[in-house]
């Protein structure tokens, strides 16, 4: 399916919901919560579009290779940048636990409220745009916003 075209207000939605929840957030940080969220969410087609967006904004690849672990390479990352992982998996997988008491605290100690806001939207955001590619098929490699080879995944 192509969404954009099939929903096309819902799609336009989304991406000024997304340009919004990015607003006053550092480049970098939006990078690595939508790879972190990705990991977690299994989506190959964002995990790949967003390591490469963070690459072309400057990211290293010894950071990129440390998200997935970051609690394990504690140095590639800065206090605040961590608390803001820590969210963004307990967020993505709220329905688990919720979002516990010690995680929200660590991150409200790290953004004020209107940044802590924007954080949860930019989670929030990456959530949705993950499962908008898992459920229409995207296939990592493929971008709309440059020319790009066919979906090819075979249905289940």
């Amino acid at each position: 399916m192509d969404f954009a075209r099939s929903a096309p207000k819902v799609f336009r939605a989304l991406i000024g919901f997304d340009a919004a929840a990015r607003e006053g957030i550092a480049p970098a940080l939006v990078e690595l919560v939508q790879i972190r969220a990705s990991h977690l969410n299994h989506c190959a087609y964002c995990l790949h579009l967003h390591t490469n967006d963070a690459r072309k904004a400057g990211e290293s690849e010894d950071r990129l290779h440390m998200v997935a672990v970051w609690r394990e390479a504690p140095h590639f990352f800065t206090a605040k940048e961590q608390a803001a992982l820590a969210l963004t998996e307990a967020v993505t997988s709220v329905a688990d636990a919720g979002v516990p008491d010690d995680v929200y605290a660590r991150a409200a100690a790290h953004f004020d409220e209107p940044e802590l806001a924007q954080l949860l939207a930019l989670i929030c955001a990456i959530n949705t745009w993950n499962r908008v590619a898992l459920a229409t098929r995207k296939v990592a490699g493929t971008d709309e916003r440059r020319p790009a080879a066919k979906n090819t995944r075979p249905a289940p």
